[in-house]
């Protein structure tokens, strides 16, 4: 490929609507093109680094005996309502009519499609295991798309579709997929991504894990402990506390705070730490705008997902009305009346001493004891943890909380979408059963994204050689100069006809506006043809990381290139 035939635009600013420094080098290196909100075009290079993943995936998904197909785009609205998420799922996916007005959906997702696919084939238990995947565009209507293509609306992903006969076959064959993950991750250049226990959220099922690169510019939340290695998604991960009463309960009194609204704006009038509080937190649900009071200790924060996950329904941060029966910034435990689902958290089982809302404005109470005011509480986990926190697998304070972009995701499914979807098979006694699934995605563009924001500089992504977009960049410095035209020429066509994969900028540019551009591209080795490197019979290779360069002889420049882009590959 020469550069000058190639299509998009370089650039050296950093454009001012870039957050992170992948969807800005992407945007400076011609990558990609903004379409509409998460939604991109994608230039040659990108297209030459995800075509690159997606074959890495695909032997992988091979290798453990995944079967590639493809499912549609479009699917009748009726498949979901079989499964029951066309309306359980909100605004994420598109819905419309076609036209004779039969109800339809954009694929966000492709369980139920899996089901309608192998229903009628797995009718026999002699048919499992087996596993499908495909590579597929898909579209989710994202409320925030941020960070180019690390969350967008519209994406290339690979799911995979595990079906089996027993638990303990699912658990095996998920161990088998959790490997080649973690193959995968090495394979692209980034073995520091983590699998870390997670929500199942949307997909459902019991066990779940998402694998992360963890990076300050990481919208997700994760929860490591220092001590025993214990990983989880902030959503996931259990609090633990160890709750330690006073010896002595004071007495329930109320006391006149005006004008006093917020937790901190209460316990610095009260003279009293966050730790000594309890506070209420009130949400609605979209369906019906019912509301749900949450009392929590008050130094906490609640975990929406586990609020979401108990309740089985979406919710909203509430608008309290007078209507409500609700008194905003006064809303305790004790004489609490109304239509609420009323929820407590963990933190607060068995707390005394603690200040609250009296359900009257302007009035607090001090000495709520949990035990003695509040005796038909019960307490589930809703907080997120802190840093600092109880590990839930070990017991020790030695929870630390990081940021980290997710790259992958596996679920075990169960029976969630085969029993209400009515895929069945005969066992070997003759009779009925469930198959139970496994469910396995990896996002195309947002680890290309992910990549990038693992390996670059200042000027550009380093690409590891496995998904760089060209092996070899030749950059013919003076392209004017016919004896570096001519032997630029000559090595271009050799290392093509060797079967290397060369970018070559044969413009006449300056070398600082040819460099600045492979900077761009970020190709793993650059091989420079100057005057002056020719006049002493060599030619310099370098590489893109700065780790590697060498002079090496006319005559042998080909066979050296190869030899090391043979080495690099080992």
């Amino acid at each position: 490929m020469k550069l000058e035939k190639l299509v998009g635009n370089r650039f050296r600013e950093r454009p001012s609507d870039c957050i992170v420094d992948s969807h800005a080098l992407m945007v400076r290196g011609g990558y990609m093109k903004y379409v509409a909100n998460g939604i991109f075009s994608s230039y040659m290079p990108l297209r030459r680094v995800t075509r690159k993943i997606e074959q890495i995936i695909r032997e992988e998904m091979d290798a453990i005996d995944g079967q590639e197909v493809q499912f549609p785009v479009v699917m009748p609205a009726s498949l979901w309502q079989e499964s029951g998420r066309y309306e359980s799922i909100g605004k994420e996916m598109v819905r419309f009519n076609d036209r004779s007005g039969s109800p339809l959906v954009l694929g966000m997702t492709h369980e139920e499609a899996a089901v309608q696919l192998v229903r009628d084939y797995g009718q026999s238990h002699t048919k499992y295991p087996f596993m499908v995947y495909q590579i597929q565009t898909k579209f989710r209507d994202e409320a925030r798309p941020r960070a180019g293509l690390i969350r967008v609306r519209e994406f290339t992903m690979k799911d995979a579709y595990s079906f089996h006969t027993s638990e303990e076959d699912l658990k095996e064959y998920y161990a088998r997929c959790h490997k080649a993950y973690e193959r995968i991750y090495e394979r692209v250049g980034l073995p520091e991504v983590v699998s870390v226990a997670s929500d199942s959220g949307m997909m459902g099922g019991s066990v779940s894990h998402e694998f992360m690169l963890l990076t300050p510019v990481g919208e997700d939340s994760i929860v490591i402990c220092k001590e025993c290695g214990y990983r989880a998604n902030m959503e996931a991960a259990e609090c633990v506390y160890h709750n330690e009463r006073d010896e002595i309960s004071c007495e329930l009194s109320l006391v006149h705070t005006p004008d006093i609204h917020t937790i901190e704006e209460v316990c610095d009038f009260l003279h009293c730490d966050k730790k000594a509080s309890c506070k209420a937190v009130v949400y609605q649900r979209n369906h019906d705008d019912s509301y749900i009071v949450l009392f929590i200790r008050g130094d906490l924060e609640v975990n929406e997902t586990k609020l979401r996950n108990y309740v089985k329904c979406d919710i909203h941060p509430a608008e309290i009305t007078e209507e409500s029966g609700l008194k905003a910034g006064y809303i305790g435990p004790v004489g609490l009346n109304g239509d609420f689902t009323v929820l407590y958290d963990c933190s607060l089982e068995g707390m005394n001493n603690l200040s609250c809302g009296a359900n009257v404005c302007e009035y607090h109470y001090t000495g709520l004891d949990m035990q003695r005011d509040v005796k038909k509480a019960e307490y589930h986990d809703f907080a997120k943890i802190q840093e600092g926190g109880i590990c839930p697998h070990c017991g020790k304070s030695a929870v630390t909380v990081s940021r980290g972009i997710e790259v992958g995701n596996i679920f075990q499914l169960g029976t969630k979408y085969t029993k209400s979807m009515n895929m069945t098979y005969i066992d070997s006694n003759g009779e009925k059963q469930y198959p139970i699934m496994g469910c396995y995605g990896i996002g195309i563009g947002r680890l290309a994204a992910s990549i990038c924001e693992a390996h670059h500089d200042d000027y550009g992504p380093i690409w590891p050689l496995s998904v760089a977009p060209w092996q070899i960049h030749i950059c013919a410095v003076r392209a004017d100069n016919t004896v570096v035209r001519e032997y630029a020429d000559r090595l271009y066509e050799e290392l093509q006809r060797r079967g290397a994969e060369v970018i070559y900028d044969d413009r006449n540019v300056s070398a600082g506006v040819m460099f600045s551009d492979a900077d761009l591209l970020g190709v793993p080795f650059r091989a420079i043809v100057s005057p002056r490197n020719l006049k002493q019979h060599k030619v310099e290779i370098v590489s893109r990381d700065k780790s590697f360069s060498a002079n090496i002889s006319m005559e042998s420049a080909a066979d050296e290139i190869m030899r090391i882009l043979s080495e690099a590959n080992r």
